[in-house]
């Protein structure tokens, strides 16, 4: 009887070199096929977001129209920071952004803690107050400046029952910005309460349970557990609004346009004006330091607020 003879010497006992390598291919191709997903939204990143920045970062260098365009350099940006407005609209802008994210956050918060409390009607409730959010901007914009006219605005007559004398709210320089401010507030404050909502039913009961033992009432649950728990709610709310501040432009530019004069002008509404007088190429330079300056004062503040998540 003849017997098969080894063809070789065998280095181990482990298995073949043919078997290693094909389990070495396998884990690679397994490796690479959960990045293989991200293709489509890569995609799509690219496309819509990638591409036009690049595509801003270059046309802002240039005097431009939609069928020709000169190379100027850095003179689009010299001259927009020039732009005699453009302290106030910074100023405004900032404000803007600070009020309207600060009371989104406190009345998000009361209202999360009110809608996820025992009553009867919180679904309704929950749809009350989301609503206003699922509303077109321009439309909420046009409504109110209605409400808030001086003589025929329902908001000054209600207030004449009363006795109080209303003000021109959108035609004041003290109360014009403030005025669009509430009113993005409370179309804005449904989708904070949602995120509150979500974060407050996150938490365990367990620790409710544990400061009732300890004979803690409202307060010390709320100041105890609430509060410091729902800190990634806080976070969320912080960031999307302060950002979204940053960027306002349809709510002030349907309320006010800016005005009266300039005193309620933001850089966003600084560069549609450059656009409506066909200043394409500054514009666009201020596109792109209205995105710098967001992402310098939105990276920071995403870096010290989730420090302070994962240290909460």
């Amino acid at each position: 009887m003849v017997t098969k003879q080894d063809t070789g010497p065998r280095t181990g006992p482990g298995p073949a070199p043919g078997h290693a390598h094909t389990r070495a291919s396998r884990r690679r191709r397994d490796a690479a096929y959960p990045y293989a997903l991200y293709l489509p939204a890569a995609a799509v990143f690219l496309l819509i977001f990638l591409v036009p920045t690049a595509m801003a970062f270059y046309f802002a260098l240039t005097r431009w129209t939609l069928f020709d365009s000169e190379f100027v350099g850095l003179q689009n940006f010299r001259d927009f920071l020039a732009e005699q407005n453009l302290r106030i609209g910074f100023q405004n802008t900032i404000i803007y952004a600070v009020v309207t994210s600060g009371l989104k956050v406190v009345f998000g918060l009361l209202l999360g803690v009110l809608l996820t409390g025992r009553l009867r009607v919180r679904g309704f409730l929950r749809s009350v107050v989301f609503f206003p959010t699922l509303v077109s901007t321009v439309a909420v914009g046009i409504t109110f400046a209605m409400l808030l006219k001086p003589q025929t605005g329902l908001v000054n007559q209600a207030l004449a029952l009363v006795g109080i004398d209303g003000r021109d709210w959108l035609g004041e320089a003290t109360t014009a910005l403030l005025s669009v401010a509430l009113v993005d507030v409370w179309k804005g404050v449904g989708l904070a309460t949602v995120i509150y909502i979500a974060g407050i039913m996150s938490i365990p009961r367990e620790y409710y349970q544990a400061v009732a033992v300890d004979g803690g009432g409202v307060w010390h649950r709320f100041r105890h557990v609430t509060l410091p728990l729902s800190w990634p709610a806080t976070y969320s709310v912080i960031i999307l609004s302060f950002i979204g501040g940053l960027r306002s432009f349809d709510l002030i530019w349907t309320m006010t346009r800016g005005g009266p004069g300039f005193t309620s002008d933001t850089i966003a509404s600084i560069i549609y004006k450059q656009y409506q007088a066909g200043f394409f190429g500054l514009s666009t330079a201020g596109n792109v330091i209205l995105f710098l300056v967001v992402a310098a004062i939105a990276v920071p503040l995403n870096y010290v607020l989730g420090k302070r998540q994962v240290t909460a």
